[in-house]
Parts: structure tokens; sequence; C-alpha cells
């Protein structure tokens, strides 16, 4: 076989393209490297002087309940403290026990599986016995790869529904360039998106919640995005009207809410500027040495001597060849 010049030109240029890629890559690295440093610079700055005002303020406040009951004795209430504390890690709480809620009741259990399974996991409510731990790691075992090929089987369906069909229909339609029909589309898909599963939810919650507008969108934000830090927490206030029916409203929207914004990861991941962006961190899938990337010149390139001589047994011998051929 001849070996044919590639499109990357000569060898020099394949090492040449695969040294910058590497080059990228390492800067890619090295700039997170870097927006690491720098978010744990912002938030030691700003979190840092409210953590030591909180620990002055309750050591005031322990230092003033001692003075005023001298009875008690500072190690049997470190004691309480402590256990207090860590009943409060498991989702116990000694304040209104008597009529607080149950954390392992059917819709609060539903409530945890759908958070484990989709990775969330706040960590207000875990497994208290030794059996329940064993039990959620043979659960999350089986239910978080289910979890993942459900969430990609419905992407699968949707995709086409809200971004194919549309993309094609408005490129016929207006006979515009399909990158900016694209680039239009995902702006619309992404304000869809915040306003159904952020701006509104968020409105719902201050009101259901005893929270803030502020704190009830950094809420949706952090389940959907499933970071769930667990310091807040929805169906957990004293009294909670329509517990169960409300837990199993916020199921659906963390259900429903992660598989919107796969379908907005998806959706903007298939922007041609976002694509370029990623092949620029990516090695090429070139062949990486002039050896491993071989062609058969097509037969109008050969001189004719070569071919009136050149008699094959079959065609056999020729369709596989002719599959690799690559035209000059």
């Amino acid at each position: 076989m001849i070996p044919a010049l590639t499109a990357g030109g000569r060898p020099s240029d394949k090492t040449d393209e695969h040294g910058r890629s590497t080059l990228h890559f390492v800067a890619l690295i090295v700039f997170y490297l870097l927006y690491l440093l720098l978010g744990a610079a912002v938030f030691s700055a700003i979190e840092q002087p409210y953590e030591q005002k909180l620990r002055q303020d309750l050591r005031l406040i322990k230092d003033t309940f001692l003075k005023e009951h001298l009875c008690l004795d500072p190690n049997n209430l470190e004691v309480f403290l402590k256990s207090v504390m860590d009943a409060n890690s498991f989702g116990v709480s000694v304040l209104h026990n008597a009529s607080g809620n149950v954390n392992w009741d059917f819709f609060s259990s539903l409530f945890f599986t759908s958070t484990v399974l989709s990775t969330t996991g706040y960590g207000h409510t875990v497994p208290l016995s030794q059996g329940g731990k064993l039990a959620c790691i043979i659960y999350c075992s089986l239910g978080i790869p289910l979890t993942l090929m459900l969430l990609t089987a419905f992407l699968h369906r949707i995709f086409h529904l809200a971004n194919v069909r549309p993309i094609n229909y408005l490129t016929n339609r207006f006979g515009r360039e399909r990158r900016n029909v694209a680039m239009v589309h995902a702006s619309v898909v992404c304000l869809a998106v915040v306003i159904c599963f952020f701006f509104i939810p968020a409105a719902i919650f201050t009101t259901m919640e005893n929270w803030n507008y502020l704190e009830a969108f950094y809420f949706c934000f952090i389940s959907l995005s499933t970071i769930g830090l667990g310091d807040f927490v929805p169906g957990e206030a004293v009294g909670q009207n329509y517990r169960e029916l409300y837990k199993f409203a916020v199921t659906c929207y963390l259900l429903i809410g992660l598989l919107a914004m796969l379908l907005l990861l998806e959706t903007v991941s298939e922007l041609d500027v976002v694509q370029t962006c990623s092949r620029f961190f990516y090695p090429s899938t070139k062949a990486e040495f002039p050896e491993d990337e071989m062609a058969i010149m097509d037969k109008e390139q050969l001189p004719v001597s070569t071919i009136s001589n050149q008699k094959p047994s079959s065609y056999d011998s020729i369709e596989p060849a002719r599959d690799n051929v690559q035209v000059q």
C-alpha cells in the first residue's frame, strides 16, 4: 500500500498539534487550581468574620447561662450539649420534641430516597441504625445507576422534541444560519428553565417556609445542581401544613428539575461555540504517527499499466480496500 498524505500535512504538524493540545490542557488545569484558590480566598473573607462573631455570641450565651444557674456543673452541661448536637446531626431535635416531625414516615422516606438517588443528599436525615446504613449502601449501589439510566432515557426522548425539531423548523422556516438559530434556542431554553425551576419555585418556597427569597432561590440552585448542602431542607418546620403532600411535591420538583437541568446542559453542549472551546483542550483524534494512517490511492490516480496488470481473483479483495481509499 502507498502512504497518503493526511489532512494534517507533515508529521511534524501532528506533533505540533498534539503539543498545543497538551499545553492547553495544562493551562486549563492551572486555571482551575487558581479558580479553587480564588474561591477559597473569597469565601474565607466573607464567612470567617461571621463565624467568629457567632462563636463569640455562643460563648457569651453559655457563660451567661452558667452564671445564672450556678447549680449546674459545666462538665455535665458540655455532655448534654454534645448529645444534643449529635442528635441534631442525625435530624433529631429536642426542640418541640413532643410535637416534632417524624423523619422516617413514608413521605419523608420517599423524600430521602429521591435525594440520595439523585445524588443531592442534603444530609439532614440520615440512617441511624447499622442495618439502615447497610441498606442505604446496597440500595444506592443499584438505584443511582438506574436513576442515571432513566434520566438518560428521558433526555433522549425529550431532546429531539425540545431541541432538534425547533431548530430544524426555525432554520427551514426563516432560512437563518443553524448556529445562530441554535444560539437563540439555547437562550430561550435557559430562560425557561430559570423561570420555571428557579424563580417561580423560589417564590413558592418563601410562602411555604420561613425563608426569604434569596434563601429560597439558593435552595433551588443548590438542589438542582445536586450540591445539596443541607442547610435548607423543605418540610422540616414545626407544624408544617400538609407536610406529606408537600414532601411529595418537593420530591417531584427535584426529579423533574434535575431532568430540566440535564436538558439545558445538553442543549448548551451542542452549540458550536461550546464544542469549539471543548476541542481546544482535547487531543486530536487523528493518528498520532504517520505510519498509523495509511491509505490506498484511487485507481484513477494510478498508472494505466499498473491497473491493467492487476487481476484480482474476486471483488471481495477490492471492497475492503475501497473503504479506506482517501481521495487526494
